[in-house]
């Protein structure tokens, strides 16, 4: 009975450990993988044309900013703000930033997944992908901006409509505002 009882729990073990062994390719994916991945996709390359394919459209709104109040501004506003918002955008951290991005993706693709995007990402549609997607994105930037800049806009008076209200509110010696109904 004894033997039986050993015989039956080695052979209940093997089963186990054969039941609990992992593809690989459903294994979480590993630093390595994840750094394959984002050099697959150039992604230092593309961050850095994005950042300039975004830039392109910031300045034509600073540029429009400046024609918009040039008689309050000083006649070098413009150079002197294109100087600092290139400034702002060279000193991101733009490596580290990548590098952040690792646990991320680590955390949501097994090795398998990461196999996959490498693989389509080294074909020739993913390569024409990451080769127009800064192009497509500056394109994109500048017919969104128009919305960007009206919400901004629409945005910005009603937080100052929403602040002047408070104001009225905290201050005891206003009268309470009363709403006047349209016919």
């Amino acid at each position: 009975m004894k033997r039986m009882f050993t015989t039956f729990a080695i052979c209940l073990l093997a089963c186990t450990a054969t039941i609990a062994q992992q593809n690989p390719k459903d294994a979480p994916a590993s630093k390595e993988d994840v750094q394959r991945y984002l050099e697959a996709m150039h992604s230092r390359e593309l961050m850095s044309q994005m950042v300039d394919a975004m830039m392109k459209p910031m300045h034509q709104m600073l540029h429009e900013q400046y024609l918009k109040d040039k008689d309050k501004l000083p006649a070098d506003f413009e150079s002197r703000m294109s100087k600092v918002l290139d400034g702002y955008m060279k000193s991101f951290p733009w490596d580290e930033m990548l590098q952040s991005m690792v646990p991320v993706y680590q955390k949501h693709f097994t090795k398998g997944d990461i196999d996959i995007i490498v693989a389509f990402y080294s074909a020739p549609t993913g390569q024409k992908l990451l080769k127009e997607m800064p192009e497509m994105m500056a394109e994109s930037m500048q017919t969104m901006m128009p919305l960007l800049q009206k919400q901004m806009t629409s945005m910005q008076e009603r937080l100052q409509q929403e602040v002047a209200a408070m104001m009225k509110e905290s201050d005891p010696g206003a009268k309470p505002a009363t709403k006047t109904s349209q016919n």
